[in-house]
């Protein structure tokens, strides 16, 4: 009996060598060529010196850098706030009211937007909110406006922008939550005297907060690293630390690009754990 579970634990050390190489060749070390490269410094021309140090990370704390600090994480609060007040209504009508022709269509409906690339749907968005687009010209012909409205390279852009590209990432996951909801709890609520509403909030909200919990890391995260929605539709007083990063790497500033690069997947780390804390499998993350 020993000898066979000698032989099982060996056979599952070498089946786990094809992941553990898959880790250390793409995970494991770039992540280590970043952490030296972060600390080297820039050299003429944009060569990098390895004169290793923490300066980059000290630069990157100047008081300069935090106010794109500070856009970044109110623009990424904002958005997931909007995506959440948005989809849980979607997601609840796709999964307890909608019949099932219905919902087959609305799901469709909603990952329709992943088939076409998202540079191209962020350019829509341009042809709609510039002086000469769509919104405004309606809204002059209309006459609720007399001269174009200044949609486009602000905040307020980014955010549509933002939250129009991360909806499906909040509404499939609740949708998901809801679908596995059993229905029997809810009419046991109403058989024992709660209204709708008190059913929803006793008994619906707590059974979905898996799926809200996912949802909230899935645009959360993502939304902290974009650089193309604030690039285009932003501008230049519409910096984030994505488009930060990015500047770096373009002025071959590669040194404190990879600083920053680390700094923000420290963020990142950080805000999964707190899910994790906050009773959410790592099965529900995948």
């Amino acid at each position: 009996m020993q000898s066979n579970a000698t032989n099982t634990k060996r056979r599952g050390g070498w089946l786990m060598l094809p992941a553990a190489g898959w880790l250390l060749l793409f995970l494991i070390a770039p992540l280590v060529i970043v952490v030296i490269v972060s600390l080297a410094t820039r050299g003429p021309y944009g060569k990098t010196i390895y004169d290793l140090s923490p300066a980059n990370f000290l630069r990157a704390i100047d008081p300069l850098y935090l106010r794109a600090y500070w856009r970044t994480v109110w623009i990424a609060t904002a958005t997931t706030a909007l995506c959440l007040i948005a989809s849980y209504p979607v997601a609840y009508y796709l999964a307890l009211r909608a019949g099932q022709r219905w919902k087959r269509l609305l799901l469709v409906l909603t990952v329709i937007p992943f088939w076409t690339s998202f540079l191209i749907r962020t350019y829509a968005w341009m042809l709609l909110l510039r002086s000469e687009g769509v919104i405004n010209s309606l809204l002059l012909h209309a006459g609720l406006i007399h001269e174009p409205l200044k949609l486009l390279y602000n905040d307020f852009a980014v955010l549509v922008g933002q939250v129009y590209g991360e909806l499906p990432f909040m509404i499939l996951p609740i949708y998901v939550a809801l679908e596995r909801l059993d229905t029997r709890l809810l009419e046991a609520a109403q058989d024992l005297g709660a209204n709708r509403f008190w059913t929803f909030v006793k008994v619906t909200l707590p059974l979905s907060r898996p799926g809200l919990v996912a949802g909230i890391v899935l645009v959360f995260i993502p939304s902290l690293g974009a650089f193309i929605t604030p690039d285009l539709l932003g501008g230049a007083k519409s910096i984030m630390v994505g488009n930060l990063i990015q500047n770096q790497f373009a002025q071959l500033n590669q040194p404190f690009g990879s600083a920053l690069s680390l700094l923000l997947t420290a963020a990142v780390l950080l805000l999964l754990a707190i899910a994790l804390k906050a009773g959410l499998k790592a099965a529900e993350l995948a």
